[in-house]
């Protein structure tokens, strides 16, 4: 269909259904199909062959508004279980600081701690600190006391579930707990209560994981900021004025606060990593496919990943094992030898496109970390994807259409209780037209072909996670290299690729950048997230200075 004749359908039926704040997104979503269809792999037919995995991240838009006013209505009510407690926490190893999981269960092994202790300290931070940083729809209190009771008896009597024995948790408000409300920070969803667990938490309480409560979003995980969710917006725990990232700001929230010791959040074009780097934690989008998203309201299913935010490489590890659909793909080297790491290990950076638009404090905070890596023996080198610039009109036409197509009959049955913004961008995703859907797909097998020969030669790529500094709240756009960018095309910059190709990513801390946390990715081979784990676990402390 010719674009001109496509884009006057479009605007006259936008207005014809009273939508006519639509017609700065179509300019937008015009732009990305004139991209699109200029690349040249798009005019030639598929000139890669094999499957495309994953794709995230939306050219930018509008700008953020703010949640409480736009959304309307008040918070979702919490789930039963009563509010957090606020008696004083116990004198415990624990949620301190610096403290990993395995450490936490060494003490609780050892009688030192208990589940119930622990979860009472998590419950008293919750109550100290989550009023100002509102990273929590519902806090679990009840519940996660009689599951720490039974996990404490059960521990007495030498049952031990393994390394989760007792650890309390958050999980992002996408995922259903049995009895629970998944509210997907919406009005959309009122009312909805899970019949039962999502498969994945599921493993993680057979695991032994305590749920200490289900955590703010973006809503619908439609977004990068954490700003837009009928329960207002999340802050960052580093600078309140700031965003925490998105999608998963709350979960990435409640670690970095020390609300719960891990969380489990989902990543479509950065939504794990994106916060994670913000607030200054770990978070891994594992390959795609290999944990379940059963149970998890979707947003593009092709693109969605579920994945654990945690303090270190080692907890979200932990996590990522209790979590995944069976044991490691075949195709992992780490599925035989997971601690055979190159003490040298080659590292790729895919500097065009990935480093043409940093901010001067993220780009001299990236510089450090290299030279630290590079001090310690990584021998670091220059890799080139080529077709990189064409991911964010790939990812868009990829995301938009299956975000429709999810929320098709809500959108006809029910319109009003969308947040604006997000019912824009949904609305805006049922005007991509088919033939545009079929050239992304064939871009994304593409892509994904280019990030497998880059990592052919490489241990894994290496990347900042945001080009950016956590804005401040309400911040739509930011003034960068010379000209005004969206803040929601900045956060999913450097992220988005990797969703787009399925390959697996971790973000890890990597010091500070302009007073605030910064964060360095390194992406892996597809179905090796085991041996990117065993390699991000060996450079951990490097990176963080």
């Amino acid at each position: 269909m010719r674009l001109d004749d496509w884009i006057e359908h479009a605007k006259r039926d936008a207005a014809r259904r009273g939508l006519p704040d639509l017609d700065p997104l179509l300019d937008m979503l015009l732009g990305a199909t004139r991209a699109l269809r200029a690349a040249g792999w798009a005019r030639t037919g598929d000139a890669v062959t094999g499957p495309g995995r994953d794709a995230s991240a939306v050219a930018g838009d509008g700008a953020a508004v703010n949640p409480a006013a736009a959304l309307g209505g008040a918070c979702p009510p919490p789930a039963p279980g009563g509010p957090a407690s606020t008696r004083p926490a116990p004198n415990t190893v624990g949620v301190s600081p610096g403290t990993d999981i395995g450490a936490i269960g060494a003490a609780l092994r050892r009688g030192s701690t208990t589940a119930a202790a622990l979860v009472e300290q998590c419950l008293a931070t919750i109550a100290e600190r989550d009023p100002a940083l509102n990273a929590f729809i519902a806090v679990l209190s009840d519940d996660a006391r009689r599951q720490a009771r039974v996990l404490d008896a059960e521990l007495a009597r030498g049952v031990d579930r393994g390394p989760l024995h007792g650890i309390p948790i958050s999980l992002k408000d996408l995922i259903d707990l049995a009895g629970t409300p998944t509210t997907a920070a919406s009005r959309v969803r009122a009312g909805h209560r899970a019949a039962v667990d999502a498969p994945v938490a599921a493993r993680l309480r057979a695991a032994g994981a305590v749920v200490i409560g289900k955590c703010n979003l973006h809503e619908f995980a439609f977004g990068t900021t954490g700003e837009e969710s009928t329960c207002g917006p999340t802050r960052n725990p580093h600078a309140p004025d700031r965003i925490p990232g998105g999608s998963s700001s709350g979960s990435a929230v409640s670690v970095a606060a020390g609300m719960a010791l891990a969380s489990i959040g989902t990543d479509t074009g950065g939504s794990i990593r994106i916060p994670a780097a913000a607030c200054g934690v770990v978070g891994l989008k594992p390959t795609h496919g290999e944990v379940s998203a059963a149970g998890v309201v979707p947003l593009a299913p092709s693109l969605d990943h579920v994945g654990p935010i945690a303090r270190s490489v080692g907890d979200a590890a932990t996590l990522y094992r209790a979590m995944r659909d069976g044991p490691p793909a075949g195709n992992d080297p780490a599925s035989e030898d997971e601690t055979g790491i190159d003490p040298r290990p080659r590292l790729g950076i895919p500097r065009r496109y990935f480093l043409d638009l940093l901010e001067p404090a993220v780009e001299r905070t990236f510089a450090a970390a290299v030279e630290r890596l590079a001090r310690t023996g990584c021998r670091i080198d220059d890799v080139d994807l080529p077709h990189a610039a064409d991911t964010a009109p790939i990812y868009l036409h990829t995301q938009l259409a299956e975000a429709a197509d999810c929320h098709r009959e809500d959108l006809d049955a029910r319109p009003e209780a969308y947040g604006r913004e997000v019912r824009l961008r949904l609305e805006l995703g049922r005007y991509v037209l088919a033939e545009d859907y079929v050239r992304a797909q064939r871009g994304r097998r593409i892509l994904t072909a280019e990030v497998d020969a880059a990592l052919e030669r490489h241990a894994a790529l290496l990347l900042p996670t945001l080009p950016i500094v956590p804005p401040r709240l309400g911040a739509g756009s930011i003034a960068i290299g010379g000209k005004t960018e969206s803040t929601r095309a900045l956060t999913l910059r450097l992220t988005q690729l990797f969703d787009v190709t399925g390959h697996p990513a971790i973000s890890v801390p990597c010091g500070t950048a302009g007073g605030l946390p910064a964060g360095v990715q390194l992406v892996g081979r597809r179905g090796g997230t085991e041996r990117l784990l065993a390699l991000a676990e060996t450079l951990e402390d490097v990176l963080g200075g």
